[in-house]
């Protein structure tokens, strides 16, 4: 009897998801992304695109975004080699298909993913590409297998690029697989495989080591070792591919960026000044020993090119030279407290930094004129503190960056949530830029972040982490607010408890 309900109970729920997705295709537009090199897609044909084809890879971008316009135009050249194979290539654009992208989770833009099999939620990701030549490389490897990279060494050479060589014994040991698993997370790179014993002997290594070459010398070398990651090798490719110090330029700005190194010691300099030669001897000395833990980039002040990352760091020409040293991942940033910028005041600073002794760098925008008229009050970093910790205003705050699209696509839901409150005077709806404004508070997950500070006397910050949605953020207010009360009645008790003990005390005295 338990077997047949337990059957009964299986059919009903096979039958409420084949009506549910049923109710999808009705809702779904019936026609298809026009034939093209480049399928275009929307939400509507997006379900029907993915059944239609076994491999479909997927381009999500902004129109008018120059990496994403740079991505495009790889795309494009890789669709024109690819035709007539298993794999097609689309495009979303995403500032207009935002519900898919975020149905997708492809809330960041360029992205590539190749969905296999009508499979929507476990796409493959696949790197940035630098050309369309790397996105095949990456969907051949992808493909393929080590013995496809095997190769013979003195036919490379002679090249002007970057080779990384694995020499390995057998070609079915796990280091194997770490290494080729990198290759296909590094497209742009040639990677070799050899079992050559003359050609390891050559280079005086044993097995297990990768070496990266140019024009047959050997740039750095890298044992590894049975707790090696993909991770960890990966980092060691892409830091000695650079130089110890890169300049900051509009080629190697994605490459920057992109770095799994996340701290950055950034020196902003004239590159016409006398002591140039000087501090960049420094910088790069210093460079050597921090290979893996901290990237070294140059910023030429007087290159007009450079203005916005002088923006973001809030450096003007006439301030050079500086060092900052910065985060990437919670953008906190460190400023070099000294006149002197030789070898060894950089390794200090770059040691303090790492041994979690070095100071913030407290940042603010000046305070903007009539900030507090606007429905949302525009905070900077010396207004913060004083009206998010009001106790007897709460205070909903949006920390954002300000070149962030999702960020940006945030402000007019905050327009709306300020215009929905304007009456009720016990309540502030505000933003800051967090990139421009050092925030002296523990933060939470990424930006954009919505915070929420109640009125209480104590120092409390609730994230908000629901749906974005004018509804929601309103009940989440209404319910954060109740609570407050409950707790303000008890901190009212306890500071009328602590004035008359301390009363008592003075008058024992």
């Amino acid at each position: 009897m338990r077997r047949v309900l337990l059957l009964v109970a299986t059919a009903s729920c096979l039958c409420v998801f084949v009506a549910a997705d049923t109710q999808d295709e009705r809702h779904e537009d019936e026609s298809l992304p026009e034939e093209s090199l480049v399928l275009q897609v929307t939400k509507g044909n997006f379900n029907r695109t993915l059944r239609q084809h076994k491999q479909l890879l997927v381009l999500f971008y902004a129109p008018l975004s120059g990496e994403g316009r740079r991505v495009s135009e790889a795309f494009e050249g890789a669709a024109a080699e690819l035709q007539g194979s298993e794999v097609r290539l689309a495009v979303i654009d995403a500032t207009k298909e935002k519900d898919l992208a975020k149905d997708l989770n492809a809330t960041t833009h360029p992205a590539i993913r190749l969905y296999l099999a009508g499979d929507k939620y476990n796409p493959a990701h696949c790197p940035l590409p630098q050309s369309s030549a790397s996105i095949i490389t990456w969907l051949t490897r992808r493909a393929g297998s080590v013995s496809d990279i095997i190769a013979d060494l003195s036919l490379l050479e002679a090249s002007e690029e970057l080779t990384v060589v694995g020499f390995f014994e057998k070609l079915d040991h796990e280091h194997v697989q770490v290494f080729y698993s990198a290759a296909i997370e590094l497209p742009d790179m040639n990677f070799v495989v050899t079992q050559d014993p003359e050609v390891i002997s050559k280079y005086g290594r044993t097995h297990n080591d990768v070496l990266l070459l140019k024009k047959s010398k050997l740039i750095q070398a890298y044992k590894m070792m049975p707790q090696t990651s993909k991770e960890e090798l990966i980092i060691f490719i892409t830091v000695y591919q650079m130089d110890p110090v890169t300049e900051y330029t509009g080629e190697t700005a994605a490459q920057i960026l992109s770095s799994p190194v996340l701290n950055h010691a950034l020196l902003f300099i004239k590159k016409s000044s006398a002591d140039f030669e000087e501090i960049h001897s420094a910088f790069d000395s210093a460079a050597l020993e921090f290979r893996l833990q901290i990237l070294f980039v140059l910023v030429n002040v007087e290159e007009s090119r450079n203005g916005r990352v002088m923006e973001y760091f809030q450096v003007r020409d006439f301030e050079a030279p500086l060092i900052r040293l910065v985060n990437m991942t919670d953008h906190v940033t460190y400023h070099l407290p000294s006149d002197s910028l030789d070898k060894e005041t950089i390794k200090r600073f770059c040691q303090s930094y790492l041994d979690g002794n070095a100071k913030p760098k407290m940042r603010s925008e000046p305070i903007p004129e009539e900030w507090d008229k606007k429905p949302v009050k525009e905070l900077v970093g010396v207004t913060l503190e004083k009206v998010a910790f009001n106790p007897n205003k709460t205070v909903f705050l949006l920390f954002y960056l300000p070149y962030s699209q999702e960020s940006r696509a945030v402000f007019p839901l905050w327009e709306e949530l300020a215009k929905a409150l304007k009456e009720r005077e016990n309540v502030v709806i505000a933003r800051i830029d967090a990139s421009a404004n050092d925030i002296d508070m523990s933060m939470q997950g990424s930006y954009p972040s919505l915070c929420l500070f109640p009125a209480l006397y104590s120092e409390r910050v609730v994230v908000y982490t629901g749906k974005r949605k004018l509804t929601d953020l309103l009940t989440f207010i209404d319910e954060e607010m109740e609570k407050a009360k409950k707790e303000r009645v008890k901190e009212d008790e306890e500071r009328m408890k602590y004035m008359e003990a301390a009363e008592k005390a003075k008058d024992e005295l």
